[in-house]
């Protein structure tokens, strides 16, 4: 994108490599030479040279100046970001000539956030601070050209909405219908000579702040198989909860994991990988990776994990589908009132001796400005809904109403797979909404 814009606007722009600071202060003086027309070679003994030069080659014009990937630059040269603060003195004559506008990116979410916190040198520097959020599920469907929901769902459930990783990692191989989709499965993200076969793992070891791998590894495996709280993180990495709070930290710093308040405990916290592949190698891949990486009899294995995909992987990524949808699309009126916050949590059932989850909460306000519950719903993706998952709401509605006005609050049933004739034709009547895939894609 921003290679795009520096070609439509005359700008600048450099993509570093990981290399030592002395190579990359030879790429990046051809860059320059190159931008500036130079007919001789540019040298630059530092990177003091290197920006100078910078601001001055951009005198002449207002263009954008983009350094992409920045991270590797900073690595090989630590002090670069204070070399950068000094360049943009505000009254350094070098910063009051030139016209440019520097925009340093960089895909390790954990460094680049680091570069204006507390006292890092470029805090006082910047005017903007862009993070670039993948394409919604929606978008995502248009862009790898898929009109089915259904179909929209699971390739979404496994790439997200990445844009590279249509063209660039699979290179335009869509499945051509949902009989195709296991096929497209193992010819991309299952196939060892896919670049999607390995991204994931790319994508956790790019970040510099990540010590122990492993544990990390460890941490978004146990979310990837539904344990949600640090606890159960906790239990299933074989640590002590103390232990995995700084891991819990980087991982959110890093952009892969997120953490989200339970609707209905405020202590309570629930996590959740934000990366789709990650989450789709964590209980896909990895467990079998050697087999993976074989290749033999991939289909066959497919097969056997395919349970695994849709409880894991399709069942969870359906339900956050669903709450997206809540929160951006759906009719204003839908649920009674204005929609505030979706989440998800946990309600207790002291009679019973259990606990209920419940996908979809949704928040609202009323005309004079209170907070009510508007709706408690259930997604399933490969369930056809029916009475029973009625009543259970009704039930949890009941449970709920010694703490909330649930007055105005409506039974929801989300599925991929349908509703029992029983359910549809008495849902107008008992007030409950119905939501089908096809619903989440239409406007």
């Amino acid at each position: 994108m921003l290679e795009a814009v520096c070609e439509a606007t005359g700008g600048f722009y450099f993509a570093a490599d990981q290399a030592t600071e002395a190579e990359s202060l030879r790429y990046f003086a051809a860059a320059v030479a190159e931008f500036s027309g130079s007919r001789l070679p540019i040298r630059f003994d530092d990177w003091r040279q290197a920006i100078d030069a910078l601001l001055a080659v951009t005198e002449d014009r207002e263009v954008p100046v983009v350094i992409d990937e920045f991270p590797y630059l900073a690595k090989a040269t630590p002090e670069l970001p204070s070399i950068i603060q000094s360049a943009l003195a505000p009254r350094r004559a070098a910063r009051l000539r030139s016209r440019g506008r520097l925009l340093l990116c960089g895909s390790a979410m954990s460094f680049m956030g680091s570069l204006l916190s507390g006292g890092a040198p470029l805090r006082g520097r910047a005017g903007l601070e862009l993070i670039v959020p993948t394409l919604d599920y929606r978008l995502a469907a248009e862009f790898w050209g898929i009109s089915d929901p259904k179909l929209a769902i699971q390739v979404h459930a496994i790439v997200g909405g990445t844009p590279a990783y249509r063209r660039e990692f699979v290179e335009g191989d869509t499945p051509a219908d949902i009989e195709d989709f296991d096929n497209w499965v193992l010819r991309t993200v299952l196939n060892p000579s896919s670049p999607l076969f390995r991204e994931a793992r790319y994508l956790l070891s790019e970040e510099p702040g990540l010590r122990d791998p492993g544990l990390y590894h460890s941490v978004l495996a146990a979310v990837a198989h539904g344990n949600a709280t640090s606890g159960g993180i906790a239990s299933y990495v074989g640590r002590k909860a103390s232990d995995i709070t700084h891991p819990l930290t980087v991982l959110e710093d890093c952009g892969l994991l997120r953490r989200e308040h339970d609707a209905f405990r405020g202590n309570r916290m629930i996590y959740r990988i934000n990366e789709p592949l990650v989450a789709f190698y964590q209980a896909i891949l990895r467990p079998d990776w050697t087999e993976w990486e074989r290749g033999r009899r991939p289909a066959r294995l497919w097969e056997r994990r395919r349970h695994r995909f849709e409880s894991n992987v399709l069942g969870p990524h359906f339900e956050e589908i669903c709450r997206n949808w809540v929160a951006d699309y759906a009719p204003e009126d839908l649920f009674g009132g204005h929609v505030t916050r979706v989440a998800s949590g946990m309600v207790s059932d002291p009679a019973q001796k259990t606990t209920h989850e419940i996908d979809i909460a949704v928040f609202g306000e009323l005309s004079d400005g209170r907070e009510v519950l508007l709706s408690i719903g259930e997604a399933k993706w490969n369930d056809v809904m029916g009475l029973g998952h009625r009543d259970r709401l009704g039930r949890i509605r009941d449970l709920l109403s010694a703490r909330f006005d649930t007055s105005h609050t409506r039974l929801a049933c989300y599925s991929g797979a349908g509703f029992m004739p029983a359910l549809t034709e008495t849902a107008e009547a008992d007030g409950v909404v119905l939501v089908g895939s096809d619903a989440l894609y239409s406007s």
